[in-house]
């Protein structure tokens, strides 16, 4: 009993001393971190605008700006140069963008950041002079990385607009969508739920939406113009309200193809899976068109990281379609490192997989800081899915 107690007290005495060392180093280190990240800042003020002039930080803290920006100079020209903190795979890229009084980007820069692919170190130069940033493509290999970057810069064009005195829309993608799923169906008092399609369906329909109420579905389209339109309908099959009576037919087919979609559970057992089906195939099903569910759990940092396994399992669930597309990935648990490897559970990553096939799967941006757990686990998932496809295809046909 004596040694127990002797041995805590040791312990204890251990993790103060580290920790006392740990808040000394962090109160030596932290004020030179901000001095450098603000010298990298003003040295970038004359990179993003050579002919700012001189340069006058404003006080943000006075406007309602995206919450993206955390800094802004006033340049002697008439713009400004915002300093953003946006993520892509890693957290904290810090982006410096320069906006003149016409609200043309002069020229956008990336002082820091946690990716690991490099893309965001060039990827400025592709705004420099342009007005149109949705007319800047983003990098294929590098999604996650670019997108966020060039929302980031979407984001400085709206902050100069608020800091010339103008006003502008600066709601989230998720309050739109919000606001857009009200708009059409009031009645579902704000409350709904993704469905999860397994059918086939028109191409511009982007997700399906059920009222937790009830009151009936959502569909949102995108178009090859990325415009959204949003479609609602009734649990007897008509349209309530529509931004685009044009799409209302399609909306019409989508829900009832969901709707109706029935799933038939597959009995794995007396099958011959490979040790690693085994492993990770829970549950699979068929629809009547011949499409496939499958549920698998993969083995990410939370199950094999040496220090800091938690026990979670990454749960994915795939539809492919009969003729081997992925119709809808979707990762339903995981509770991977955060603002690393929990990326696996955000749609702007999931969603790469849909319409992806057994090959060009492989080719979806690999998830920053995860490449040794979340990433091969999450990627083994979707492999397995289409070996599973495939055994299940060829002993039911």
């Amino acid at each position: 009993m004596k040694n127990n107690i002797k041995s805590v007290v040791v312990l204890t005495a251990i993790c103060l001393v580290v920790s006392v060392i740990l808040a000394g180093v962090n109160f030596i280190t932290a004020p030179v971190i901000a001095e450098n990240d603000e010298k990298a800042s003003n040295a970038s003020l004359a990179v993003v605008m050579p002919e700012g002039g001189s340069f006058e930080e404003i006080d943000i803290t006075a406007f309602e700006l995206p919450a993206t920006v955390i800094g802004a100079f006033k340049a002697e020209n008439g713009g400004h140069v915002i300093k953003l903190s946006a993520s892509g795979y890693g957290s904290d890229m810090i982006i410096m963008c320069g906006v003149n009084a016409e609200g043309t980007i002069t020229g956008a820069e990336c002082i820091s950041s946690n990716e690991t692919l490099g893309f965001e170190k060039t990827y400025g130069e592709n705004f420099k002079d342009v007005s149109d940033v949705d007319s800047v493509d983003t990098v294929a290999t590098a999604t996650l990385t670019t997108t966020a970057y060039k929302n980031a810069v979407k984001d400085a064009q709206n902050a100069n607009i608020i800091l010339s005195g103008g006003s502008v829309d600066i709601r989230t993608e998720e309050q739109i969508l919000a606001d857009n799923l009200a708009y059409v169906l009031p009645e579902a008092e704000g409350a709904f739920t993704e469905v999860f399609i397994a059918e086939t369906v028109d191409s511009s329909v982007s997700k399906i939406f059920e009222a937790d109420n009830g009151s009936g579905y959502v569909v949102k389209f995108v178009g090859a113009d990325l415009a959204e339109n949003f479609v609602s309908v009734d649990k007897s099959g008509k349209v309530i309200n529509s931004t685009d009576a044009s799409l209302d037919s399609l909306a019409l087919e989508a829900v009832k193809a969901v709707t109706e979609s029935k799933l038939t559970e597959i009995d794995l057992t007396g099958l011959e899976l490979s040790r690693g089906l085994k492993k990770s195939l829970e549950k699979a099903y068929v629809t009547d068109s011949g499409n496939y569910v499958f549920e698998l759990k993969a083995e990410g940092y939370g199950i094999k990281a040496k220090y800091g396994a938690n026990g979670v399992y990454i749960r994915v669930k795939i539809a492919i379609s009969a003729d081997g597309v992925i119709i809808s990935c979707v990762t339903t648990e995981q509770a991977e490192t955060e603002n690393i490897g929990d990326v696996c559970g955000k749609e702007s990553y999931y969603s790469q997989y849909n319409g992806k096939d057994a090959e060009s799967y492989k080719d979806v941006e690999v998830i920053a800081g995860a490449s040794d757990y979340t990433e091969p686990a999450y990627k083994g998932a979707v492999r397995q899915a289409f070996e599973a496809y495939e055994l299940l295809k060829g002993g039911l046909e």
